[in-house]
């Protein structure tokens, strides 16, 4: 599926990044493991990738940083030739109420979240052009389709990540290069294994199918994404969460369907509707969902 291919995978030390790198290398990538602070982790990626008869190389880069971008990006093409496949997960969050959140916790997130994909797809396009060829993947978020009690600033940064997916990929479309976003759900790492077994399942209730998703969910669709079955598919938002997104927008969502195309049958009174499309407008759908993706 991606044999030959040079893949750069930024915070691929951890999780879904871990993930999709082992993904990558099975299917025949050379890839590039990302990192920031954390050596070792990656390090041991690299092992894993090894021992399962793959390829891959470690590179540490702050992805916030532009000029360093610049030198990472640089140093790939001049060491491997090209950089057929870039896939922006490195991501961090500063949780707090809109109120209490400081300006440098608001600022961090951005810096890394959002204008470290700009950094990287402003450097590796420039290579990408040249080959008329590439893939870029941007790791998004349920949440920055929706929102979430507790992270606008993340919500911000990954909202606005879908905005530079579809920009970038208007821009690159004619050279060949696709540029998609993958937005993930609740998706089972060590970060929710700490929470309770009644919260896991008071969330889990909340899917439509019922269950956590896994690291190798996302790292699937990336996997298809960076392939050349996904040539025709360029500027999309792929929701990898169960069905979350669909409660997400509510069952005011599906009722305001309902409530607009009345013929008959069981369909809610004018009244109900009133008070359905009122809630779907405010934002105010019973069926809002409080939990950190």
């Amino acid at each position: 599926m991606l044999q030959g291919k040079i893949a750069v995978i930024t915070g691929a030390s951890r999780g879904i990044g871990k993930a999709i790198a082992e993904r990558f290398a099975s299917a025949g990538a050379f890839v590039i493991i990302n990192y920031n602070g954390s050596k070792e982790d990656a390090q041991e990626v690299k092992r894993e990738i090894l021992e399962h008869g793959g390829n891959a190389e470690i590179m540490q880069c702050n992805v916030a940083d532009f000029a360093a971008c610049e030198t990472f990006i640089k140093q790939i093409v001049d060491r491997y030739g090209r950089i057929d496949v870039l896939v922006n997960n490195a991501g961090i969050t500063k949780d707090g109420l809109l109120m209490r959140m400081s300006e440098e916790a608001f600022d961090d997130v951005i810096a890394t979240n959002l204008k470290g994909a700009f950094h990287c797809i402003r450097f590796a396009s420039r290579y990408m052009m040249k080959q008329r060829q590439g893939r870029i993947i941007n790791m998004s978020s349920v949440v920055g389709v929706a929102g979430n009690v507790g992270q606008a600033n993340y919500a911000a940064s990954k909202a606005g990540l879908i905005g530079l997916t579809k920009s970038a990929a208007k821009e690159l479309a004619s050279r060949n290069i696709t540029v998609n976003a993958i937005a993930p759900g609740f998706i089972q790492t060590e970060m929710t294994e700490i929470l309770s077994d009644a919260v896991k399942e008071e969330t889990k209730a909340k899917i439509p199918l019922g269950t956590f998703g896994s690291p190798k969910d996302v790292a699937n669709a990336a996997a298809f994404l960076a392939s050349e079955e996904a040539g025709y598919i360029t500027g999309q938002v792929l929701h990898v969460d169960g069905g979350m997104v669909i409660l997400k927008g509510g069952a005011g969502a599906h009722e305001k369907e309902s409530c607009n195309n009345r013929n008959g049958g069981d369909h809610p009174s004018r009244k109900q509707c009133d008070g359905i499309l009122g809630q779907y407008q405010s934002g105010k759908s019973r069926n809002r969902t409080d939990h950190k993706i």
